[in-house]
């Protein structure tokens, strides 16, 4: 069959490129997904993030994205690295913001992939996507069978755990699909008695106005007095759900050299982040995903870690940024 070949070919291209694990699924409207974040939005989980709540019917309908589309390619490229800072009284980055902005190095990728496939199998139309669009990312990859869903609303791989970047080519190619895989949670609970905001407010589901990738990256706004004993040293992000996570023992390291720290990165002392100047942000920095947050935003975050030496009543805030994407590797319902 047509199909048989052609998602052969897919695969082949997806392994050819660096993507870790290739799944597909077919294109259709998500309901039971839609009734999900339907509550999830209802209970204002979604904090400040208001671009959550536009476009609800591209986010569960593919074909609202892509008209005529058929199946939806989902892809992990691993970002795990057992690098770390080496003052351990330093506040802390997340992993994932180590080297380039993934949006860059992935998106190039997927640019390819769609060429080599037109190359390959002819006309196909589609969109690349990598936490760009309003896509539920976690939810297509899982229906793809590349995980499933922890209880902290990663997707977790079971040969790989969860360090990984998800991305979609959403095209009107019919494919072979895979099917989803079972939950492999159990009754573990780690990911849940180790969130330091306790924002994990049931198993699955987050409240991602409590998380602190959320308060330190996607709040412009002052970071509520609340979670002043609570932010366990994160100044951008946090890798606390996924450090427990029993299934990351079989995490491995990336292969990506654009993901590699700036040599300087892992080496500052804390004191050196307490006198971060805009020169020495801009220099670390460079086409990394932490000028999301610009030097604004990271010194609030800083000064807030800090904030026992600061004034109680310090309002520092992040001005609004240009970037509306959101890191739905951490935060989601």
């Amino acid at each position: 069959m047509l199909s048989v070949k052609n998602t052969t070919i897919v695969k082949t291209i997806a392994s050819q490129l660096g993507f870790d694990f290739c799944g597909i699924a077919k294109a259709e409207q998500m309901q039971a997904e839609a009734r999900q974040l339907e509550k999830w939005l209802n209970k204002d989980y979604q904090g400040k993030m208001t671009y959550m709540e536009n476009h609800f019917d591209k986010r569960v309908d593919p074909t609202k994205l892509v008209p005529g589309a058929k199946s939806v390619i989902s892809l992990l490229y691993n970002y795990h690295t057992t690098k770390k800072q080496t003052d351990e009284h330093a506040p802390k980055i997340s992993t994932y913001a180590y080297g380039k902005d993934y949006h860059f190095v992935i998106k190039d990728k997927l640019k390819l992939f769609f060429y080599e496939i037109q190359q390959q199998i002819g006309e196909v139309h589609g969109r690349v996507f990598v936490d760009s669009a309003p896509v539920l990312d976690k939810h297509w990859a899982k229906r793809a069978g590349l995980g499933w869903i922890g209880k902290h609303s990663n997707l977790i791989n079971k040969k790989k755990g969860s360090y990984f970047f998800i991305a979609e080519l959403i095209v009107d190619l019919d494919l072979e699909t895979d099917g989803p895989i079972k939950d492999y949670c159990g009754t573990c609970t780690r990911c849940i008695d180790a969130c330091p905001t306790d924002a994990i407010v049931e198993p699955y589901v987050v409240n991602g106005s409590k998380c602190i990738s959320y308060l330190t990256i996607e709040l412009k706004e002052a970071i509520p007095k609340e979670f002043k004993h609570s932010m366990d040293n994160w100044m951008f992000g946090c890798d606390v759900c996924q450090a427990v996570c029993p299934w990351n023992r079989f995490a491995e390291n990336h292969q990506e050299p654009l993901f590699e720290p700036h040599p300087e990165l892992l080496k500052m002392k804390a004191n050196e982040w307490e006198e971060l100047t805009q020169e020495i942000f801009n220099e670390l920095f460079k086409k990394s995903a932490v000028k999301r947050t610009k030097y604004s935003g990271l010194k609030r975050n800083l000064l807030f870690l800090n904030s026992k030496k600061q004034k109680p009543n310090s309002n520092i805030q992040i001005p609004n940024s240009d970037n509306k994407n959101s890191n739905e590797n951490e935060i989601n319902y």
